[in-house]
């Protein structure tokens, strides 16, 4: 899947909410298997934080970690490294972004999902 984002901070926060929507949908993956085979909510919620987060910024956390432990002694490999990142200016935010999207799915996935959210309605006294 090739998708076109924008540049800058609305490209990152476009790809926050890819994230976020891979978080959820792992998390529905994990918690069906978790049930199925009598595995706890932990289990499922820190699998899925694990997968979210490697299906949602593992490209881009791949490319800051290459460009940080790289030395790039002369500008052509500097010029070919930047070459196949989109939007090398954002990296970093958009890692972090993406990382917390990815998070934050997971956990809306957790409180979509949860039996405990489901039998209280949303009615916590605590």
């Amino acid at each position: 899947m090739n998708l076109e984002l924008h540049y800058g901070l609305l490209g990152s926060l476009e790809a926050a909410l890819i994230a976020l929507a891979v978080g959820f949908v792992v998390f529905f993956l994990w918690w069906q298997v978790c049930r199925r085979t009598g595995l706890s909510a932990g289990h499922a919620i820190a699998w899925s934080c694990l997968a979210a987060v490697a299906i949602g910024a593992g490209v881009d956390g791949w490319n800051m970690f290459y460009l940080g432990m790289v030395q790039l002694e002369s500008p052509l490999y500097a010029r070919l490294a930047l070459a196949g990142i989109h939007d090398p200016d954002q990296l970093g935010t958009r890692v972090v972004l993406e990382i917390a999207g990815a998070l934050v799915g997971v956990g809306l996935g957790w409180r979509a999902f949860s039996p405990r959210a489901a039998a209280e309605g949303d009615t916590r006294g605590d």
